[in-house]
């Protein structure tokens, strides 16, 4: 433990365990992969997911009952930046983008990741603001390593978003992870070069920009949880759980269709 931060550092052993935890997180993303499609409800994606993580992986989907949230996942479209709640009457149609972010607890240990898909004909710029979040999220994620700051990861970040034209939602960020699905530290998508939180080896994060066409600000819906922009531009996120390692990082829920990323 990390007294001055209250940071838990990971055991091999306890990463070891994460990592399997992330490997079955990823699987679900690539069984949602031949199942998303124009049609279907955001409920029914809910459906999928929990019978997939509870009676194919035999694990457990850590959302559901966390914080009283009655659901396995957040189905977050178009204008929606987070917390999306899963619905019989929301259906996806073409030209939507969506973010599915799923958590799974396996061995006492917990895994975070989301992914955006895009529904049919998604026009240029839903699918540019889709490619530059998930290119920010890399932008982080290169950041970390022992030695290396929280600043540095959030700076990073901001620093792509705004080049591209886009805001960062400052309200909602990454957080440490394990055998809690919130541990420290809090990881912003802001930041200063060379302040915050200092990486050693065995803190296990996520790193989940929200990336909005306009605007940072957001709003609240009615049902306390579903995060809207403001201004009803569109909205983008990617999140993976990290681990800091002797050398740099390790994605614990990297899916196989990213492994050329990390030779980038």
């Amino acid at each position: 433990m990390n007294a001055a931060n209250r940071i838990p550092l990971k055991t091999p052993e306890e990463l070891a365990l994460m990592r399997e935890s992330g490997r079955l997180l990823a699987s679900v993303f690539a069984f949602l992969d031949g199942e998303i499609r124009a049609g279907m409800s955001t409920m029914d994606i809910n459906t999928l997911v929990e019978d997939y993580i509870v009676n194919t992986l035999h694990a457990r989907p850590a959302s559901k009952g966390q914080y009283d949230y009655p659901f396995v996942l957040n189905t977050s479209p178009n204008q929606v930046v987070c917390h999306g709640m899963p619905s019989d009457t929301q259906k996806l149609a073409s030209g939507d983008i969506i973010n599915l972010d799923i958590t799974l607890e396996k061995n006492g240990f917990i895994a975070d990741s989301s992914k955006m898909y895009l529904i049919g004909q998604v026009s240029p710029l839903a699918q540019r603001l889709v490619n530059k979040t998930y290119e920010a999220m890399w932008q982080g994620i290169r950041q970390v390593r022992p030695g290396a700051t929280l600043g540095d990861i959030g700076h990073a970040i901001e620093q792509y978003a705004r080049q591209n034209g886009y805001s960062v939602v400052r309200e909602y960020c990454g957080h440490g992870i394990g055998r809690e699905m919130h541990e420290n530290p809090q990881v912003l998508h802001f930041g200063v070069p060379g302040k915050g939180v200092v990486l050693q080896e065995g803190m296990t994060f996520t790193i989940e920009p929200m990336i909005n066409q306009g605007k940072a600000k957001t709003k609240t819906k009615r049902d306390g949880w579903t995060v809207v922009t403001a201004d009803k531009k569109l909205s983008a996120q990617w999140e993976h759980t990290i681990a800091v390692t002797a050398d740099g990082y390790e994605i614990l829920t990297l899916r196989e269709e990213e492994n050329d990323k990390l030779t980038v």
